[in-house]
């Protein structure tokens, strides 16, 4: 694949595989060519969550917090004030976010970094930090904070290893134009639900399928992922988001089969919902 060995780890995903780290020669920036300003040296699992968690901060434009576990966003906002972001993304499952990797589009301030007290983290991202919020963070002995580079756009095709050989795809991305989605029923959203929705959209590319999100104000208050139906990643959104989710907007990274999911979310206080159709039973689900 042409990469350049960097390192080699502890160890892998687990403490009996051994692992390395390679980048890319042709690309200067992503968390393998991250900068570590502070902080024990890193492990497999945390490349792949903090990864993770730039891939998600670098789909937005507005300023975005991200807190991810295990891979997927457990925490997500977007505000012009960046404590205000950092709050919501971490009290949007602030169980899960213990022990989670925080990721922030914006230099990190020393307002966010005092917000930060109190919850462990094993790694912060971000495109730079202020000096204070520097110092503040580095009197955390296991937090590793990392400095990236944006990769200017540029990015490989995706390769997944399979058994005799391997896949090969170009990588998610996609300009999305809401004035093109369809209204497919009678009410048609307000301009609120609309952003949400948005919102729920793109949070919902970045959680393994079959993933829900339950977004308001543009926080992420809910999400299942990874489940093998439906609508049972709906009753984990549900779970997640308890009283939040009343008056959220769901979004779906594929078709509902079935109108079980559109009732569960309509019984949760959801109001809208968007999803991409396809299902033969289009005309019953909506």
């Amino acid at each position: 694949l042409g990469y350049s060995k960097v390192n080699d780890l502890r160890y892998g995903e687990n403490p009996h595989q051994a692992a390395s780290l390679y980048v890319d020669p042709l690309l200067n920036g992503g968390i393998g060519n991250a900068q570590q300003l502070h902080g024990p040296d890193l492990g497999f699992n945390n490349i792949l969550d903090a990864d993770a968690a730039w891939r998600i901060i670098s789909d937005f434009d507005d300023q975005a917090v991200v807190v991810i576990k295990h891979n997927n966003p457990c925490g997500l906002a977007v505000h012009s004030d960046q404590e205000t972001a950092y709050l919501r993304a971490f009290e949007g499952d602030s169980v899960s976010a213990y022990g989670g990797i925080v990721g922030f589009n914006r230099p990190v301030n020393v307002v966010t970094a005092q917000a930060m007290r109190g919850v462990f983290y094993e790694v912060a991202v971000a495109p730079s930090y202020e000096p204070d919020a520097l110092a503040l963070l580095r009197k955390r002995n296991k937090l590793r904070v990392l400095q990236v580079a944006s990769t200017g756009g540029q990015a490989g095709p995706e390769v997944r290893l399979i058994s005799g050989g391997a896949l090969f795809q170009t990588t998610d991305t996609i300009e999305e134009d809401p004035t093109a989605w369809k209204v497919v029923t009678e009410r048609k959203p307000t301009e609120p639900e609309l952003d949400n929705m948005a919102f729920a959209w793109k949070a919902a590319k970045h959680i393994k399928s079959n993933a829900i999100v339950l977004a308001k104000d543009s926080t992420m208050v809910g999400m299942g992922a990874g489940q093998p139906n439906r609508v049972a990643s709906v009753h984990l959104a549900f779970r997640i988001a308890e009283d939040k989710a009343s008056g959220s907007a769901l979004a779906s990274d594929a078709f509902f089969p079935f109108p079980d999911s559109i009732k569960l979310a309509a019984e949760g206080g959801v109001t809208a919902i968007i999803q991409p159709g396809g299902s033969i039973r289009d005309a019953e689900v909506i």
